[in-house]
């Protein structure tokens, strides 16, 4: 068997270095503590800034650790995991909304449904687990969209509703940062509304969105607007997932980074 990749060990000797510092570090403060030659930290280091796992400060010209990598580190919190934390507060959300809830997690630049709790009633309805759900057109995928840099959003439209130039999205996605929740009226299906809010994790990173969706009469007032009372029930399920995850994120996402 072929034996370890150096320049591996090393991109990642100098990450180890850099997640336990307090601060920025510099080429020759990272090629002294590691005994490498300047030129061969200072090559890894520019490799890693293309990739986004480091980030050079403009002024000083000292490394720490990029948003590329905090979020990587995140990535542990899987599907499963998220529906495993959430799932108690999703039940609870639809018994006290009266509507469908859905959780979502990113995917491949979509929004992929991980737990589904039906609306509370005798009506027939269909098990959204495993969907896939386009980002600028859902009020799950606007959650995510907004707060993940790294998340691109298609231009396909759905319905005249439909958000499809990149103006209109980024406009919208200011608005979601700026209210801390997202909201859709007719944008994928004719008919159906859909309000979200962030899930957070370590360090304030949203890692999902929960939220309710069903018809327009339902979940929006006559002028198009949220229903309050059904936004006020997602943000108190959205404050209470930001506790129950936090809380595993801040233990196991700093030792995958240490490791």
């Amino acid at each position: 068997m072929p034996g370890p990749i150096q320049s591996i060990e090393r991109a990642a000797a100098i990450l180890r270095l850099l997640a336990r510092g307090t601060g920025r570090l510099g080429v020759g403060e990272i090629a002294e503590s590691l005994e490498l030659a300047k030129g061969t930290a200072h090559g890894i280091l520019r490799t890693l800034q293309g990739v986004g796992f480091v980030e050079q400060d403009r002024d000083t010209g000292k490394y720490q650790l990029g948003a590329a990598l905090l979020h990587l580190g995140t990535s542990y919190l899987d599907v499963n995991e998220l529906r495993s934390r959430a799932i108690n507060w999703a039940d609870a959300l639809a018994a006290r909304s009266g509507e469908a809830v859905r959780i979502g997690a990113p995917l491949e630049g979509r929004v992929l449904v991980v737990h589904h709790v039906f609306r509370p009633d005798d009506s027939l309805q269909s098990l959204d687990v495993g969907t896939l759900l386009p980002l600028h057109a859902t009020a799950l995928g606007k959650v995510l969209l907004a707060y993940d840099t790294t998340l691109k959003a298609d231009a396909e439209s759905y319905t005249r509703r439909t958000l499809v130039t990149q103006t209109a999205i980024k406009r919208a996605c200011a608005k979601v940062r700026e209210a801390g929740w997202a909201a859709e009226n007719g944008e994928m299906i004719s008919g159906e509304a859909g309000i979200a809010a962030p899930i957070r994790g370590h360090g304030g990173i949203v890692v999902g969105a929960i939220g309710v969706s069903g018809a327009v009469e339902r979940i929006c007032e006559p002028d198009g607007s949220p229903s309050p009372r059904l936004l006020g029930h997602v943000r108190d399920a959205a404050r209470v997932l930001v506790r129950t995850c936090e809380g595993i994120l801040l233990s196991e996402a700093r030792a995958e980074v240490l490791s």
